[in-house]
């Protein structure tokens, strides 16, 4: 009878909504954040659809590996032995594989070129101090292409032709000064070029070959967005996503000549989010507005059967990642929320789709990760405001230790996907709630323009409003709230524990910037627009800078910085450390010698993460994994 009783009494305990479930296993950094061997990521196929490339570790560190079609010839291509391969394409020959990178992160970037067989590797811009970045590539000329070079002047990148099969660089197109971007047609031929204005706005200027003067095309205020995606196929006109006339801004067809415009594809509140045409005939095939999550809408009617068959086959969001020249082949990526991205090759003719890979290794695969669910709410000014929610499994969806973690930019957003850092923190038992807040882009212009001249302002109103959103709605523990970001992020971490200071029980600040008077970015138009003129409103940037509250920080603070940061100088970190530590409270500073604005060496992010992590549990009890001997960075912390 005791053993029945007992029985029946553990029955009604699992029964009770107040026993939680047990919280799934720790997940360990080393996949989340390390290099495993069997992890693959960013698939392309060669233009002449016979080789699949994509980048896995070798030397420990990322690397271009290709394999042909339908056999299993996997060959690492690219050999480098310290920061890895980020950013890789093919060459339109299908022979060479081009890649850029830099040195510890200074964005001082060298195009290199690879032969995909005899593995022969060159330096194609060796030039010391200078930046390559790539202008364009078409495939019919698969041995030129268009790059820019800060030669001459170190502020402007000029348009050079570069010759793939000698090296040879001859100066296509001089930058005025002022172009910050260029527009090439489907002939290989500079024709347009994005100018930012005195006061902020764009300005496109365009010309009919290239030996003809430039003319103003287009021009608009520094309210409006806007941006040129290509020529159209008679090279007559431009594909155009302007938010002029609207709210959110909508893809248009302008004719060149005539400068007339006509919608193609709008919505009132979300912006154009993605456009996509034909690799060869640059006709129109689908748009792509991201609201909640992405909805695609097929404007080429031949390609809504394919169109259809990825939706039934993907379980999240899709879009077409590359294709072959030919159209037959595509690979697709397919996003949700509850595992990393996979990948699958699509054969147009057999209307079959055949995974490729996970993002993920299989052993990362085992582990349970958390769902990420869409949340609104209203700001203090009546603003309506968008956001993710990542709730813990396995742990009731009350009074839990959160994470606020603040996107950086900030003109960008955060997405419905798989977020490795959210799903991180998850794990490690916190919710974490990301927000966009005003200013970010995506939700029409009014809202983006709401967030100018607000950093430190109403757009950290909005995090705080959020904050107290997820109290009211019982998900967080109001005693148990940290604040964590990078860059945008970083700034908004200090904002919000010298601002703030009772709001958060503990923040971490990577790469964040701390005086807005004299960070280098802050001297461009847009930023002058978008936050302040550093020269006219030195009282109101110093009023908005956290290292003049320094003194002010109750909460313990995690401070991370590279560097070799260009964009936020070590300076800056250095400086509010010196402050708060003038002032007795208590700082923690984890620099790395060999970085820049982001962490690219998977040692020093595993180093890292474990320092944030136990920094975590230590202030706001979450779980974490003991650093291991690898990971320990008692040399780093200054």
């Amino acid at each position: 009878m005791k053993q029945i009783f007992a029985f029946i009494a553990t029955l009604v305990l699992l029964a009770s909504p107040d026993v939680r479930a047990e919280p799934p296993p720790l997940i360990p950094r080393e996949l989340l954040f390390g290099t495993p061997t069997n992890s693959k990521c960013a698939p392309d196929l060669s233009p002449n659809g016979k080789y699949l490339s994509y980048v896995a570790i070798d030397n420990q560190v990322m690397n271009v590996w290709v394999r042909s079609i339908g056999k299993q010839d996997d060959r690492v291509i690219t050999h480098d032995k310290k920061r890895g391969v980020g950013l890789y394409f093919w060459q339109p020959d299908s022979e060479h594989i081009l890649y850029l990178q830099d040195r510890d992160g200074d964005e001082n970037f060298h195009l290199y070129q690879i032969n995909i067989q005899t593995k022969n590797t060159r330096d194609l811009t060796p030039f010391v101090g200078v930046q390559a970045q790539i202008v364009q590539l078409d495939p019919s000329r698969p041995y030129e292409m268009l790059i820019g070079l800060n030669w001459e002047d170190r502020k402007r990148h000029d348009v050079y032709r570069l010759n793939l099969k000698n090296g040879a660089v001859e100066l296509d197109t001089r930058n005025p000064g002022d172009v910050t971007g260029w527009i090439v047609d489907n002939q290989l031929q500079v024709r347009g070029a994005t100018v930012t204005t005195p006061d902020g706005g764009t300005e496109i200027r365009a010309r009919a070959h290239p030996k003809a003067k430039w003319r103003c095309f287009q021009k608009w205020g520094p309210d409006e967005t806007g941006w040129v995606h290509g020529f159209t196929p008679d090279n007559r006109g431009v594909w155009m996503v302007s938010s002029v006339g609207v709210n959110a801004s909508r893809l248009m067809k302008f004719d060149l000549a005539s400068g007339k415009g006509e919608v193609i594809a709008q919505d009132p509140n979300y912006d154009i989010d993605y456009v996509q045409t034909h690799p060869t005939r640059r006709t129109l095939e689908a748009v792509a507005i991201e609201r909640e999550r992405t909805d695609w809408t097929v404007m080429d009617e031949r390609l809504k059967p394919d169109y259809s068959i990825l939706k039934r086959t993907c379980e999240g969001d899709f879009k077409i990642y590359t294709r072959d020249l030919a159209d037959k082949k595509w690979i697709v990526a397919d996003d949700t929320d509850k595992r990393p991205r996979c990948y699958y090759l699509y054969d147009r003719l057999t209307h079959k789709a055949d995974l490729l890979f996970s993002e993920a290794t299989p052993e990362l695969l085992k582990y349970t990760f958390a769902r990420c669910q869409p949340i609104s709410f209203t700001a203090r000014d009546g603003l309506g405001i968008h956001g993710y929610l990542t709730l813990p499994a396995g742990a009731e969806p009350k009074n839990l230790p959160m994470i606020l973690f603040v996107h950086a930019g900030p003109w960008t957003r955060d997405s419905w996907a798989f977020n490795w850092y959210p799903q991180w923190l998850a794990n490690r038992g916190y919710a974490v709630l990301q927000i966009n807040f005003r200013g970010s882009t995506g939700y029409g212009k009014s809202f983006q323009n709401a967030g100018d001249r607000e950093w430190g302002g109403k757009m950290q109103d909005d995090l705080i409003d959020g904050k107290r959103w997820a109290v009211e709605q019982g998900y967080a523990d109001p005693k148990r709230v940290a604040i964590m970001g990078h860059s945008y992020g970083g700034y908004a971490t200090l904002v919000g524990l010298t601002f703030t200071p009772d709001e958060f029980v503990c923040g971490v600040d990577e790469m964040g910037p701390a005086n807005l008077i004299w960070t280098p970015k802050f001297s461009e138009f847009g930023f002058k627009k978008r936050v302040g003129d550093w020269e006219k409103d030195a009282d109101f940037l110093k009023a908005r800078s956290p290292l003049f509250k320094a003194d002010r920080i109750q909460a313990p603070l995690l401070i991370v910085h590279g560097a070799n940061d260009p964009h936020v100088k070590q300076a800056e970190s250095d400086e509010i450390v010196q402050a708060i530590r003038k002032s007795g409270k208590p700082v923690q500073y984890l620099l790395f010698p060999d970085e820049g604005h982001d962490l690219v060496r998977p040692e020093n992010e595993m180093k890292c993460r474990a320092a944030e992590e136990a920094f975590l549990a230590k202030y706001l009890g979450g779980r974490a994994e003991p650093a291991s001997e690898k990971e320990k960075c008692d040399d780093l912390m200054k």
